[in-house]
């Protein structure tokens, strides 16, 4: 009532024309949109200054965490107790929630006592008034004929600001509402809550969270409509909370998820940033009050909102059963996060691969490296020698012609290498398509379109009459019995060319040149990818003698001592051969069951090669994100994910593609935006699904990073050793879009191989252009070794 003694005190001294001396007292009450724009960013910035951990304590918007991570999405269930504490009075309540009755279909039934708290208490000890609490609860167990035996969960609705290191945990910062108890500020209310409970003897409650009013109202609304994602109390007090990134939140250690922050905004002005819109009335009213100069936000709140943010559309929403029932759905939420958490993880524990199963994964490698250089076509790991004797010097110069298939595109290059300027190489390219049905008719016509390709770029450069050495990258397996010569193994990539496999694509490639009478070439050299990636990396390091290929595939290769290679008979002068391991085929022979899981299976079984190539489905990006979808399907059908709502999309293989993995696990996007992409893929998700989906690849992606680095140290220790080395400093040259692309891939596998092979020091070069080059550089260097002989 003071407020109106006040303005009849002002309204005494009216006498002459009352209208317009009212109007000069009200007008300062009136705010126009401007004002309240200016009003709306000093908020604004007052919430980032209590967001941030450097700014917080000066900050009168305190904006503290509540721990509480998600809003109600209907699936929540159980029986609660719960005790409400802000007034003079109190409630105690029995709450039950029934699973799938939320979302605008109810299912949360009340029964509730209120209990007055004597004056005395509100300035008395703490343990005293926590004590009528505990003994008020026990009244209510008695008198609703609850066990006192059985377990219960409890929720602590404590409308006053306090500080929270968990759910079930909170300091008291300070009293309001008339508040004066001693001996509690400072001090975690929920401990003390415990303590009378225990004192008061014979129930066995269990306390699992406290939230601020504001807090247990929005969950409130939030079980019956999932858009609800803010909390307002306009009332005795006022104060708002809403759900926050994590990653804006300073004061919580991680950056994946979402927090319900307490604003606390009725602090809002006390620094003096509404200085300027504070009427005499507003200053008398405040000088009066138990709390100058505190909580002047709370006196002048401006329902204004959807004429300032006419691009949001606000719904309000008014709440039933309060706080009392938010913060038994507050407990119930954290219970179904507990169960989903467990749940996903026993389902993506299989994907987190320890120390100890990385090591026999490098044992496994290591075998599979050197059974394969000593049997010939019958191990996993098939070690084909490539016949490439050396990596370039720098000394290498000329023009060579370099042509590329591996896919759906043929690549033609011409290289110039230059004396002494290696930064100075000058390349040029042009790529032509190769249409399905050639890729899968004969082999005849296949290669007379790669020598009408090589026709046309000849023509490009004016070069056609010019008989060029050439180098031809084919990365396909083959075997290879000289440089110049590579039988194919198999087709893969969507291949099928009739009247290739068992032949020589080296000769097939001259008889097809042959056929067109338009030009000739010196076909040096047939090399795999992964030899073409090292040899270009080597022309930059000379440290550089593995290649490593992580892209739609997964392969490396390595100079091996030619005495360790009993497939090729060792020669004085030539001390060294690069392999081509083919290391894609560990666990062909189920040395990698171990840790092969049942999303794993399914995606082999449903492969075109089932049983084949093992390692490369578990790492390479051709399969990455058909696991991740497998993965997502199960997590659906489990209930955990998109309400358990399996569309025909998620049920499409290759539906997810491995590039999604790269787009939702960068550092720069928000889950907002990570929803945006599920939902473009037709996977209607919350954030809280969001979080899971990127969980999911991002556990995927770190397994494929991770074995890749397992083998790779298998390779750096088998060099160290073969050359008697203490320490081997080595580099790698690298291509693939897994590799450059995705944002941890590379991060991962590089500190992989570091902690697995601690005696090496690995440096990773990715390469600029890739296996073209490299093929041409091979060319180079056979041509040095012909003319040395000459």
């Amino acid at each position: 009532m003071l407020a109106v003694h006040l303005v009849a005190f002002y309204f005494s001294k009216l006498q002459e024309d009352p209208t317009k001396k009212v109007d000069r007292f009200l007008y300062a009450m009136r705010l126009h949109d401007d004002q309240l724009k200016g009003i709306s960013a000093r908020f604004q910035a007052e919430i980032k200054k209590g967001l941030s951990s450097e700014s917080n304590a000066a900050a009168a918007v305190k904006m503290l965490p509540t721990h509480v991570r998600s809003t109600p999405d209907g699936k929540e269930k159980g029986q609660f107790l719960a005790l409400d504490l802000g007034g003079s009075k109190f409630k105690v309540l029995q709450v039950k929630v029934r699973e799938g009755m939320g979302i605008r279909r109810g299912g949360v039934e009340l029964e509730e006592k209120t209990y007055p708290i004597p004056k005395e208490l509100l300035i008395g000890r703490g343990t005293e008034l926590f004590d009528h609490v505990s003994e008020s609860l026990k009244d209510f167990m008695h008198v609703k004929n609850i066990s006192l035996e059985k377990k219960h969960p409890l929720a602590f609705t404590f409308s006053f600001p306090c500080e929270h290191s968990s759910l079930d945990q909170g300091l008291l910062l300070n009293w309001s509402k008339n508040y004066r108890v001693r001996g509690l500020q400072g001090k975690d209310v929920v401990q003390t809550l415990r303590d009378s409970i225990d004192r008061s003897g014979d129930m066995n409650v269990e306390v699992l969270a406290m939230v601020n009013d504001t807090v247990a109202t929005m969950m409130t609304c939030g079980f019956d409509d999932n858009f609800c994602e803010v909390g307002l109390i306009i009332g005795t007090g006022t104060n708002a909370c809403y759900m926050e990134a994590l990653c804006h939140i300073d004061l919580v250690e991680g950056d994946e998820g979402r927090m319900c922050v307490n604003t606390e905004w009725g602090a809002f002005g006390e620094d003096g940033a509404l200085n300027e819109y504070i009427t005499e009335f507003d200053r008398d009213v405040d000088a009066a009050s138990n709390n100058p100069r505190k909580q002047m936000y709370s006196k002048r709140l401006h329902k204004v909102v959807r004429r300032l943010l006419p691009e949001c559309h606000v719904r309000f929403v008014l709440s039933d059963s309060g706080s009392s029932k938010g913060a038994a759905l507050v407990t119930a939420v954290a219970q179904r996060l507990a169960s989903q958490r467990k749940k996903v993880d026993e389902t993506l524990s299989p994907f987190r691969l320890n120390q100890e199963q990385l090591q026999l994964v490098k044992a496994r490698m290591r075998a599979g490296l050197e059974t394969g250089l000593k049997t010939k076509g019958s191990s996993a790991i098939k070690m084909l020698p490539s016949f490439v004797y050396r990596t370039p010097d720098g000394t290498e110069r000329g023009k060579y012609l370099a042509l590329d298939l591996g896919g759906t595109n043929f690549r033609a290059l011409l290289v110039n290498f230059k004396k002494g300027l290696q930064q100075n190489t000058r390349v040029y390219h042009k790529i032509y398509t190769i249409p399905l049905e050639i890729m899968q008719g004969t082999g005849e016509e296949l290669f007379d379109h790669i020598a009408q390709c090589v026709s046309d770029f000849l023509d490009y450069m004016g070069m056609k009459k010019a008989r060029l050495p050439a180098g031809f990258t084919f990365s396909f397996p083959c075997e290879q019995t000289a440089l110049d010569t590579g039988t194919l193994v198999s087709w893969t990539k969507g291949y099928k060319a009739t009247d290739c496999e068992g032949h020589d694509v080296v000769n097939m490639l001259r008889e097809a040149i042959k056929r067109r009478n338009e030009f000739d070439l010196d076909i040096v050299a047939v090399v795999n990818d992964t030899v073409g990636t090292m040899m270009s990396c080597a022309y930059e390091d000379p440290q550089c003698e593995i290649g490593l290929i992580a892209g739609t595939g997964t392969n490396v290769c390595y100079m091996e001592d030619v005495k360790n290679i009993e497939q090729k008979e060792g020669d004085a002068e030539i001390p060294k051969m690069c392999i081509n391991t083919e290391w894609g085929g560990l666990g062909d022979d189920g040395s990698l069951d171990e840790i092969i899981t049942p999303f794993d299976h399914e995606v082999n079984q449903n492969s075109i090669n089932p049983g084949k190539q093992r390692f490369e489905k578990l790492t390479s990006g051709m399969y990455l994100g058909e696991i991740v979808r497998q993965v997502l399907l199960d997590l659906t059908r489990g209930g955990l994910l998109f309400r358990g709502h399996v569309t025909e999309a998620l049920k499409t293989p290759g539906f997810f593609e491995t590039k999604y993995l790269s787009q939702i696990e960068s550092d720069r996007l928000a889950l907002l935006q990570v929803r945006a992409i599920l939902q473009q893929l037709g996977l209607d998700s919350t954030c809280d699904d969001s979080i899971i989906v990127k969980e999911v690849c991002g556990v995927v992606s770190r397994r494929a990073a991770q074995l890749c680095g397992a083998g790779m140290a298998a390779v750096v220790d088998k060099i160290r050793e073969n050359r008697g080395l203490d320490h081997l400093k080595i580099t790698v040259g690298v291509d693939g879009a897994l590799y450059k692309l995705h944002p941890h891939f590379s991060r991962v596998l590089q500190e992989t191989a570091r902690v697995l092979a601690p005696q090496c020091h690995v440096t990773f070069l990715p390469s600029e252009e890739g296996s073209g080059k490299g093929a041409a550089l091979i060319s180079a260097v056979a041509r040095q070794k012909h003319d040395q002989k000459q």
